[in-house]
């Protein structure tokens, strides 16, 4: 063994450049990192092994909730660990889960030192039917040594404790899989019945209500389009119907995962990082998961070579990074600790769903996910653009510097029956714009990416995002949107008050256009840019094209999930009536990258119609609104 890589408490062997010539990463670094992660995450387990209590601040839930999350997240990882080397235990691993599933079983609900918590509803304390699907998983995986193994009275204790997530209602997303989940598990050992099938039944007709194409779901009814679509909405019934051999899910939910691969395998920049964009990121390299899914089943158009490098270069990213800490545990946040990456439901081991991405190693050793020479990831080929109508998200990727940059004109997170409200705020949505290298900034800095109206000193939030298309052509992109902009305080909407928004990408250059209307009289208008910081080595470009009349620059002192301190460039103009502005944008790595007062040559505006020229090749770009249509050549 070497010694461990710069900021990674965990013991790995050597780089190996020549099988993986880009992270040096090999399948011998998955299992050493999750054995890493595990032997640091158990040195906090109670007694009996059926909490894992690790030391941070709790989570909504309480404790007693969070020492199940323990138990069952890092479950997953060594039930991945363990089926993928055929029952090959080194470290003894199943004998601690087997001895804590036992002890919490017992008497759950008691208030003592090892019971779980009873499975609820989601309103009620109902985090552990989350974690029962991860025990469902990991009984599955590990039936021969594990489950096939126990008491009797050890089945049947844990099946009556599983069935409480058949039995209670589940929050209206992506958790109506983790009573799917358990429900397979279940039938998967002879103890299926009508209550297990309606599970199912269940789960599978909302899939198909929040399936907009793409390969894109929808997480709940609403518009809520991010990480979970790999770690969730993908990863359950696909390794549900790999695990149950059942045809005909295997096609259905296989081919979507394929074609949402299409799109999703370009969201991880040239370093490894995934776009930062919506919740639970402190989830990290899971994003991978889905990825590293699609290789074992066959189900993505990536190659091995390029499924392991997106795969790898996520785990190192974070690794290096500290994303574990001195102590060996994954800590809440992004690289390292960072409030502001957290939801209320974060607590101590939320960070160990991460162990989703170790369902790679269920691909044997001689699998040519591990076999085959590592390859350059999606957005390490040619620059892209990328417009997905579904999602009303768009996708931009530049060479040179490596970093991947999504539009986002489709995800807000609001459910139908809920109003926009700007104190519910949510920068993880709300922003136009994100990337592999930035963060949004915090909510109560001045918003990155953003486009407000500003009356009696008021910034307004962006809440709702209604699609208003997306399309493309070769080497160029766009996507629409508008948006009803609210306000924190006095009165929460203007009459008659609307912004519609257009991005047009083409290499690392974004066209912005806005047309605000019914503005109040004294309003104002504002655009920003990326957050950097002063040591990124980013650049932040925003340039004024029409209709702007100041430019500045603003701080944000809380920084981002990548920078302690962050500043943003900043547009504004005076604006009541309705008014259509202009601006290119940039974020690049690229040390010597030429400024954007000369990439337009000409801009012309004739009423809501706008024609931008660009030096470059004398191409023209037309955006006309109400409809919004775009047109380049």
């Amino acid at each position: 063994m070497s010694a461990p890589h710069p900021h990674v408490p965990l013991e790995l062997p050597a780089d190996d450049r020549v099988l993986s010539p880009r992270t040096g990463y090999t399948r011998a670094h998955w299992e050493a990192a999750a054995d890493g992660l595990l032997k640091a995450a158990w040195r906090w387990a109670t007694p009996g092994g059926a909490l894992l209590d690790l030391p941070g601040r709790p989570s909504a839930s309480g404790v007693r909730s969070d020492g199940l999350e323990g138990y069952a997240r890092t479950f997953l990882a060594a039930a991945f660990r363990v089926a993928g080397a055929g029952g090959a235990d080194p470290h003894g691993w199943i004998g601690r889960y087997a001895d804590g599933l036992a002890a919490g079983t017992r008497t759950p609900g008691r208030d003592d030192a090892e019971s779980w918590p009873l499975i609820r509803d989601h309103r009620v304390f109902g985090q552990p039917m989350v974690e029962s699907a991860s025990v469902a998983i990991g009984l599955r995986l590990t039936r021969p040594w594990l489950w096939d193994r126990l008491d009797p009275a050890v089945q049947d204790r844990t099946e009556e404790w599983l069935r409480g997530a058949l039995r209670h209602t589940p929050a209206a997303n992506n958790w109506y899989l983790f009573p799917y989940t358990v429900a397979g598990f279940l039938e998967s050992v002879g103890r299926g019945d009508a209550e297990t099938a309606r599970a199912r039944e269940r789960a599978r007709a909302l899939m198909e209500v929040w399936y907009r194409g793409q390969g894109w779901y929808a997480d709940g009814d609403g518009r809520a389009f991010d990480h979970y679509n790999g770690w969730a909405l993908h990863l359950y019934p696909v390794l549900d119907a790999y695990l149950s051999g059942e045809a005909e899910p295997a096609a259905l939910y296989g081919a979507r995962l394929r074609e949402h691969l299409e799109s999703f395998g370009l969201l991880f920049g040239g370093d490894g990082a995934p776009v930062y964009f919506g919740r639970s990121l402190t989830y990290r390299f899971a994003a991978g998961a889905a990825v590293g899914l699609g290789a074992v089943t066959g189900d993505t158009p990536l190659t091995a070579g390029a499924s392991r490098r997106v795969i790898s270069g996520a785990l190192r990213y974070f690794l290096d990074r500290g994303a574990a800490g001195t102590d060996g545990l994954l800590s809440l946040g992004w690289h390292g600790p960072h409030e502001a990456t957290l939801q209320p439901y974060s607590g101590p081991s939320s960070p160990y769903w991460a162990s989703k991405a170790f369902v790679s190693l269920l691909a044997p050793a001689d699998h040519p996910l591990w076999t085959a020479t590592e390859e350059a990831a999606p957005a390490e080929g040619p620059d892209r653009v990328l417009a997905l109508p579904a999602p009303g998200l768009l996708v931009q990727s530049t060479r040179a510097d490596g970093i991947v940059r999504l539009h986002n004109h489709g995800s807000d997170h609001l459910r139908p029956h809920e109003g926009e409200l700007a104190a519910q705020d949510d920068p993880l949505y709300s922003r136009h714009a994100y990337s592999t290298v930035t963060g949004p900034t915090a909510r109560a800095n001045d918003a990155d990416n953003h486009l407000a109206v500003v009356v009696d000193g008021l910034r307004s939030r962006r809440r709702a995002i209604r699609p208003l298309g997306a399309g493309g052509g070769d080497g160029w992109a766009w996507a629409a949107s508008w948006h009803m902009p609210v306000f924190p305080h006095g009165a929460s909407t203007e009459p008659g008050l609307r912004v519609e928004s257009v991005t047009v990408v083409r290499g690392r250059y974004e066209l912005r256009v806005h047309r605000v209307c019914c503005a109040p009289p004294g309003a104002r208008v504002e655009e920003t840019g990326w957050a950097t910081g002063p040591e990124s080595g980013l650049t932040s470009s925003l340039h004024g094209l029409h209709g702007w009349e100041e430019r500045d620059e603003i701080r944000a002192p809380q920084g981002t999930a990548y920078t302690p301190w962050a500043v943003l460039p900043r547009l504004g103009a005076d604006s009541d009536g309705t008014k259509v502005l202009v601006a290119l944008a940039s974020l690049t790595a690229e040390p010597d990258a030429a400024g954007l007062d000369t990439v337009v040559s000409a801009v012309r505006v004739d009423g809501d119609a706008v024609e931008v020229t660009w030096a470059e090749d004398a191409a023209r770009t037309r955006i006309v609104f109400g409809p919004v249509t775009v047109s380049h050549g």
